[in-house]
């Protein structure tokens, strides 16, 4: 391969379903892309909230999507079943959300420009005259609370509902180890705090030192914080977004 990133194996640790665009960009600058995910999307324990949120959209002003994969989840329950009510707004936390809104059909989406978290969203004016509105946030289980309790602290009613679980793989680490071991991996990419913790968990004592020791780009201060908690001393903060990504890879490596 040829390249900026040629001869560079690059971990991806996103969920096997999201890792095909940025695997996609790195082959494309010659790199190697090694994808081991981290986390698993499935659905949650109990879906009836979640549908019966579906059946109630009607009731509600506003609907923020934390991630693709809630948008994803919500889609594949409406389909063949109801539409989109016309005069909900929509919102979204970050680009992935606001592509996969639009690869069905909704668009103009409330989403910030960049720093893609809640703190962005919140800054929006569509979000500051909530009060006596109804809003929905569908996430995945668990999760930060900043969002719904700024919006209710700004009056709106607020119903939090989740679309999906996530889940530690069971993936047998030992090849990746083993390509570790072969100077198959160069550097990291992590998009969650979670993935990251389960990245540790995953390979365990033989892997800690190899994780702390690879370059580790991460596209949020609070990731890159988690990384350094666990012992990373080569965290490279990138702007959001694949591109924020790739070019921080770009540039790791523009001088070796």
């Amino acid at each position: 391969m040829t390249g900026p990133l040629a001869g560079r194996g690059i971990l991806i640790t996103r969920p096997a379903h999201q890792a095909g665009p940025l695997a996609a960009l790195i082959h494309a600058a010659g790199g190697r892309p090694v994808i081991f995910p981290t986390l698993e999307i499935l659905d949650p324990v109990d879906p009836q909230p979640l549908l019966d949120a579906l059946a109630r959209l009607e009731r509600y002003d506003l609907a923020i999507f934390i991630s693709p994969n809630a948008v994803t989840r919500v889609m594949e329950r409406m389909a063949g079943r109801r539409a989109w009510p016309a005069g909900l707004r929509v919102a979204a936390i970050g680009k992935g959300g606001v592509r996969e809104l639009e690869r069905h059909g909704i668009h103009d989406v409330i989403a910030p420009q960049r720093s893609f978290d809640s703190e962005r969203l919140l800054e929006m004016p569509q979000l500051q005259g909530v009060s006596g509105q109804r809003v929905l946030i569908l996430r995945g289980d668990g999760g930060r609370e900043l969002l719904g309790d700024t919006l209710a602290a700004r009056g709106a009613q607020v119903d939090y509902v989740a679309c999906y679980r996530r889940a530690r793989p069971q993936t047998d680490p030992a090849p990746l180890l083993q390509a570790w071991a072969h100077d198959g991996v160069h550097a990291m990419v992590v998009t969650s705090s979670e993935g990251l913790r389960n990245l540790f968990v995953m390979l365990g004592k033989a892997g800690e030192s190899l994780l702390q020791r690879t370059p580790l780009l991460v596209p949020h201060p609070r990731i890159a914080a988690v990384a350094r908690e666990l012992g990373c001393r080569d965290v490279i903060e990138t702007a959001p977004g694949d591109d924020g990504l790739i070019a921080g890879l770009l540039q790791q490596f523009a001088a070796k």
